[in-house]
């Protein structure tokens, strides 16, 4: 393949980045008039009179990118498949509906009237691994169509996108030609339906190499399905993964219910707390579950279920933050209330809601691949700025309480607050670990997704790092019977527990001591009446 084009593969993030804004207006747009939407696209990509792109000696525009498995049914090209087949298992396929090409008038006067092909628009599918084969040779690296002087070599035909089929495998990549005739201005391709034979990421480009034709634009839609649904590959996994953690919540709260049932008259404050980030894990799980059984099933995600699952995910994040930095202050065990800073703990936590409510919009609401490299990064980098800052406050207050629990020598709530610092710390180190690896492996060096099989494991370490922490917390404010042990108490509580200790040491000695000095008395008392009754014994004899 020729030397530039990974960049022509991968043209769709400049492409996406350009746009950027405008999608983002979009989405909030939708967002606040969504009770007159009721499905976006997803594995369903909507073509709307969108425009072509040069790119070298050739206009393309990507279609689309998702990751297949092979198709364990064949499919039948040349039939029309009914709606009853669309849902059958076991097909993988990518079927091209109402696909029309419309070209500027003043190109279309142009022609000849009488000719039949006027212009050829290629649809392209490729497989990943087989991108070399697309362009020209290493001596024509800039060429993507087919000059004269390759014609000449007879390995192309002038006017087409330059393909080097393999005899074994001479369907990859496959190209669909479609011309307009004469003087029309528009063309539909044929309804078809390509059958995939073998696991891979896929790209989806429709090209053209006349530069009479540029202007352009391309509407209809192209639907991708799976053998086992319309999930794209690299989410499939994450439907069982919701179904499981779904569960998973669902056992915890059942457990902590039934704590909380137990000790119902010693819940403190900070367990309610703990309470509502389970309920919302619960939700959050099961929400996404549905969206993407939905998404499944129909090929279009819901707008409804996306839009609460999204939102619940960012109250999750935003709380289960809030919680865990309440908790480094020593909300409930330390001090009563957070003063005057409460504040900036609820602006803190408004500002990550809203940048993480965004992301998520935008992730998850239309094209499945319509958001990737530079235009993410804008919503990104806001997020992990503000994780940064909760973590770096987190543990200024847990060092801060700790400072606190030692000086008042209160070693039981000083043990607690090191095990949750020890458990938050190995947290944050295993965080940093995975960013390193997800940024530096699946990001750096897999632009091109051909790792798909296993990115959803992405998503899936961060809602399993987050549910161990909530158990770690569960486990360490537990409801007992004796919430006072690490409840809040008086400032001097601590110190007036020992000074009764020693009180009650003193007054124990003191108890002592006047025991020992009436049996002292006693004793005297019981000499000197003895020293007496001897000497009137002694009276006695001389007398006599």
């Amino acid at each position: 393949m020729m030397g530039n084009n990974r960049e022509f593969i991968c043209l769709s993030y400049d492409l996406i980045g350009n746009g950027y804004f405008q999608k983002l207006a979009f989405v909030v747009l939708i967002y606040f008039s969504c009770f007159a939407i009721n499905q976006v696209g997803a594995s369903i990509h909507e073509y709307q009179n969108q425009s072509f792109f040069r790119r070298s000696n050739s206009f393309f525009f990507h279609g689309g990118s998702e990751g297949l498995y092979a198709s364990k049914l064949h499919v039948d090209p040349d039939k029309k498949p009914s709606p009853e087949e669309n849902h059958l298992n076991g097909k993988s396929f990518i079927r091209f509906e109402s696909i029309t090409f419309r070209r500027p008038k003043e190109s279309a006067e142009k022609k000849n009237e009488m000719q039949q092909k006027t212009g050829l628009v290629e649809a392209i599918i490729v497989e990943v691994k087989d991108r070399e084969k697309i362009g020209g040779s290493y001596l024509h690296s800039a060429a993507i169509c087919c000059t004269p002087d390759l014609s000449k070599e007879g390995s192309c035909n002038v006017g087409e996108v330059i393909i080097h089929q393999d005899p074994n495998y001479p369907y990859n990549p496959q190209r669909i030609q479609t011309f307009f005739e004469g003087k029309t201005e528009e063309t539909t391709m044929v309804l078809q339906t390509v059958e995939i034979n073998h696991t891979g990421m896929y790209y989806l480009y429709f090209m053209f190499c006349d530069p009479e034709l540029m202007g352009t634009t391309i509407s209809g839609r192209t639907v991708w399905r799976n053998p086992e649904g319309y999930l794209p590959g690299k989410m499939a996994p994450l439907m069982t993964y919701f179904g499981l953690m779904s569960l998973a919540y669902l056992g915890l709260g059942l457990v902590w219910f039934l704590w909380s049932v137990q000790y119902w008259k010693d819940i403190i404050q900070l367990q309610y707390h703990i309470t509502a980030v389970i309920g919302l894990g619960m939700c959050e799980m099961a929400l996404w579950y549905f969206e993407y059984a939905n998404f499944n099933a129909t090929g279009n995600r819901p707008m409804g279920i996306t839009l609460w699952a999204v939102t619940f995910t960012a109250v999750k994040k935003t709380v289960s933050r809030l919680l865990l930095l309440v908790v480094s202050m020593g909300y409930g065990v330390v001090r009563p209330t957070l003063g005057g800073v409460i504040f900036k703990v609820l602006l803190l936590g408004l500002t990550y809601f809203v940048f993480s409510e965004a992301l998520g919009l935008v992730e998850n609401l239309g094209n499945i691949d319509d958001l990737t490299g530079k235009a993410r990064l804008f919503l990104v980098l806001p997020v992990s700025l503000l994780d940064a800052c909760f973590i770096i406050w987190i543990f200024s207050a847990l060092s801060q309480t700790l400072e606190k629990l030692q000086i008042r020598r209160s070693m039981a709530k000083f043990a607690l607050y090191r095990k949750f610092t020890n458990s938050l710390a190995m947290s944050v180190l295993l965080s940093i670990a995975w960013v390193g690896y997800e940024v530096l492996y699946f990001n750096a060096a897999d632009p091109l997704s051909e790792l798909w099989q296993r990115a959803w494991i992405i998503p899936a370490f961060w809602n399993l790092l987050a549910f161990v922490l909530l158990v770690v917390i569960c486990s360490l404010w537990a409801p007992s019977n004796n919430p006072t042990r690490y409840a809040y108490s008086e400032e001097t509580g601590d110190e007036l527990e020992e000074e009764g200790i020693s009180l009650a040491s003193s007054s124990v000695l003191l108890a002592g001591e006047s025991a020992n000095k009436q049996l002292e008395r006693k004793e005297r008392r019981a000499s000197n009446a003895d020293l007496f009754r001897l000497g009137e014994e002694v009276e006695e004899d001389k007398r006599e």
